[in-house]
């Protein structure tokens, strides 16, 4: 089969340099050159002399999502060739992370990052378990990081003017220097009444962004992420 019979826009052109980038709006492609990590079962294909191995599924191997406190299990690509990486078709996104920066991430929006780039499991100050239990990646060090989530995500600019409420399952990752604390939209009262429901939020202070996604999960959609 010639290779003109396809168009185009999907055919896959030749890397041009090691490491990340999006290969179109549902995938990223890694040039591997030594190692790099993502989560498991995310690889739909690949190329190349690459080896796959498991993490532990100790702390460093894992990393916590939001509501549920589960892990999410990593793994480790190592040698030298190509590798795509999707998750149940949802959009993806890349993250620079700077020397000094830092990335707070839920861990089921992680598809795959830099060997160079450390993680921390953290939990969001304020949020306990009326806030979903936030169980949060912290990632710093220099490198990318790459994300899923369901849409295009809206990366909102927050001031110490101007706060930032966010549903905590709508909410995907914010950048360093943002407080946290949670906010009550309505009383019990209310809620008793009848109300929506969007109680409370995770509020977002000082100078930074923080990326959301333009959807909620559903209790069951979350227990499957």
């Amino acid at each position: 089969m010639k290779g003109d019979l396809f168009s185009n826009e999907h055919m896959v052109q030749p890397a041009t340099a090691p490491g990340m980038t999006v290969e179109n709006a549902k995938c990223i492609r890694y040039a591997v050159q030594g190692e790099m990590l993502a989560r498991q079962g995310a690889m739909v294909a690949y190329r190349g002399n690459l080896q796959f191995e498991r993490k532990g599924q100790g702390v460093g191997g894992m990393l916590k999502r939001a509501v549920t406190g589960e892990g999410l299990p990593l793994m480790a690509v190592r040698g030298q060739g190509e590798a795509w990486f999707a998750h149940e078709a949802q959009n993806c996104f890349i993250v620079d992370v700077e020397p000094g920066d830092e990335f707070t991430v839920n861990g089921r929006n992680v598809l795959c990052f830099d060997a160079s780039l450390a993680y921390r499991i953290s939990t969001v100050k304020g949020a306990g378990i009326a806030g979903g239990g936030l169980f949060n990646s912290v990632f710093t060090g220099h490198g990318r990081l790459g994300l899923v989530c369901e849409g295009n995500p809206l990366v909102i600019p927050v001031s110490p003017d101007f706060p930032v409420y966010v549903d905590t399952d709508a909410v995907v990752g914010w950048t360093a220097g943002l407080g946290t604390s949670l906010h009550r939209s309505q009383s019990i009262g209310s809620m008793l009444r009848g109300g929506s429901g969007e109680a409370v939020q995770l509020m977002l202070q000082g100078s930074g962004y923080v990326v959301v996604r333009p959807s909620e999960a559903t209790p069951q959609k979350a227990q499957q992420h």
